[in-house]
């Protein structure tokens, strides 16, 4: 036993960080490449290991001695025996699967073909290649893969399979679910070249500085260009400069790029960045969305764009989009957004370079495997606290107020379902005064009123006679809007939950909560992340809670979001309109 160790490593695998030791920061930069933060509070911070964390730090390079030397040197007691052969058995499963390149083979015809019946065609194959006869039986006898893989003796090893190229990503995934991950070693295709490069001084004349993680998180996606890299994912804090990141690899890269971002706004977005701060001309640029739909070079376009269809179980028609040009790199942004029928193109598009931007990789459908199947491994992370450290991101407090429903609606409440309970709470009448109230004890800020509920936001933009953007405000507006309050031409604004995702308002300094998606910590993550572009003022995220319903419940694993990343939440009881007063006192201390 050493005391004066920070580290205890507990045989469910998690493990305990007490952040007062000796050695605390240097073991938790450690323990990043291979373990999960859970939980950061004040105290002891909560890490897990889990099968994607080891396969990702594989992925990386980090092998399970790796992990295991890194846990018994910060271990303040003995390592838990089934921990460490845990750790070396699920680690040791990534690349005991490798996807290589394989034959061009002739296959026969579709019967619906219009070519001769005595004709066949040439497809492109891949090797999955295993040293093991033990893995090669598992996967054989595993019936979703009989569908795609073809026992062949005339492979590069002994025990080898046999797959269509177009089902490298589908094997990947169903793979992945079996506790198989494929080490991919096949070379990705160049797309058409593109000759882009980063300015030194920006169109608007502000000189560009890319930051050292920024340069690090795009060399980690892009490596040497070999078989293995230019796929993968990275992960850092709303407001650290993900669309810098993406356009540093778009410059490494110099190719044809699709971008494929949250919402109109956020392609208009990323489309001024580019003119802005690289050498493309508007003529190389191009808008994808319900609007406009010109594919050139660069093209920016939406989710929603491409999971539209006529027909509720139809095809869907914007998916060719992935087939235009010869992409050379694809940027998801917001990829914990991407959404389920993507992934099916995404599976197919295994060729392309791809890179996933994102704040978390927290998904409230549990489908993060899926990122790490298809776009790719965690290439890169950095914890939010370490960037609001170094001044990267603004330092920011959390502050939730809980106030009661209204007599009122208590019995309407007591007799509703779960759904409308959650509505009702939602839109507790009482939050309205106190939105009020912050807002005017803050005037130097810049201030989001952000909700779920339209009729609540009308009601609250209309109380505040401030602009309100919901989905339904034309994308000319909803620009216009933006740019005012960039600007500083109005100081509040309401917002609905179109606001989550992509939007760069740099100057917004305070974030009022009202009413949520049910407690999405993915949703929290994006919310916070509206106030924390750098700036000399302190943000402030306040969540209006209304007590003792199931908001309480939902708020509580919307605050587990924080919690993991080092923000402690300040709680404010308010009672009645006749309690300002206090609830003034209350946050006068916390100023």
């Amino acid at each position: 036993m050493q005391n004066d160790n920070p580290l205890i490593v507990q045989s469910d695998r998690t493990i305990l960080l007490d952040v007062h030791a000796p050695k605390a920061k240097e073991c938790a930069n450690n323990l990043i490449p291979f373990a999960e933060l859970e939980r950061s509070p004040e105290h002891l911070h909560t890490y897990r290991l889990t099968p994607l964390s080891l396969w990702n730090a594989a992925s990386a390079g980090f092998t399970a001695d790796d992990a295991v030397e890194v846990l018994k040197k910060y271990s303040r007691y003995d390592i838990p025996q089934s921990v460490t052969m845990w750790i070396h058995e699920t680690a040791g499963r990534f690349g005991k699967l490798r996807l290589v390149p394989g034959p061009d083979v002739k296959v026969p015809l579709h019967p619906d073909s219009n070519l001769k019946a005595d004709e066949t065609i040439t497809e492109e194959h891949l090797y999955l290649v295993t040293d093991s006869p033990v893995v090669f039986k598992e996967i054989s006898a595993n019936p979703v893969a009989k569908k795609y893989l073809t026992d062949t003796g005339d492979g590069p090893g002994d025990y080898t399979f046999l797959l269509r190229l177009t089902d490298r990503g589908t094997v990947k995934q169903e793979l992945l679910k079996a506790g198989w991950p494929i080490k991919d070693e096949v070379q990705l295709a160049d797309g058409e070249p593109l000759d882009i490069n980063l300015r030194t001084t920006t169109a608007s004349g502000l000189p560009l500085e890319i930051r050292s993680y920024q340069k690090s998180a795009a060399e980690a996606l892009v490596g040497n260009k070999g078989p293995g890299t230019g796929f993968g994912t990275i992960v850092l804090p709303c407001g650290a400069g993900k669309t810098i990141v993406g356009m540093q690899i778009m410059s490494m890269l110099k190719t044809s790029t699709l971008i494929i971002t949250t919402n109109i706004s956020a392609v208009h977005q990323w489309m001024s960045e580019l003119l802005d701060k690289t050498n493309l001309t508007a003529e190389q640029i191009a808008e994808y969305t319900g609007g406009e739909k010109t594919i050139r070079q660069v093209t920016v376009a939406t989710y929603q764009i491409l999971t539209w269809r006529p027909e509720k179980d139809g095809p869907y028609p914007h998916f060719s989009l992935f087939r235009k040009r010869p992409w050379g790199l694809i940027i998801y942004d917001e990829v914990h957004m991407l959404p389920a029928p993507v992934f099916r193109v995404v599976a197919e598009l295994q060729t392309v370079r791809r890179v996933g931007l994102t704040a978390t990789l927290v998904r409230e459908d549990g489908c993060e495997g899926y990122v790490f199947s298809l776009v790719g491994p965690k290439r890169y992370d950095v914890p939010w606290k370490e960037l609001e450290r170094s001044g990267w991101i603004a330092t920011a407090e959390c502050i939730e107020v809980r106030l009661d429903l209204v007599e009122k609606l208590e019995i309407e409440y007591a007799v509703a379902n779960a759904r409308l309970k959650h509505r009702i709470a939602s839109e507790n009448p009482v939050k309205l005064c106190v939105v009020q109230e912050i807002i005017s004890r803050y005037p130097e800020d810049k201030i989001l009123v952000i909700g779920q509920y339209l009729n609540q936001l009308d009601d609250i933009a209309k109380e505040l006679n401030a602009p309100i953007i919901t989905g339904k405000t034309p994308v000319d507006e909803r620009d216009t809007i933006y740019n005012d309050f960039r600007s500083g031409k109005i100081h509040v604004l309401v917002v609905s939950k179109v606001a989550n995702f992509a939007i760069d308002l740099p100057d917004a300094s305070l974030a009022i909560q009202v009413s949520g998606t049910f407690g999405s910590r993915q949703e929290e993550a994006q919310r916070l992340g509206r106030i924390l572009r750098p700036k000399e003022r302190m943000s402030r995220f306040f969540t209006l809670i209304t007590r003792n319903t199931v908001e309480e419940d939902f708020g509580s694993n919307r605050q587990k979001f924080l919690a993991e990343q080092g923000y402690a939440y300040r709680i404010i009881r308010y009672n009645s309109e006749s309690d300002l007063d206090e609830l003034n006192e209350k946050m006068e201390q916390i100023c």
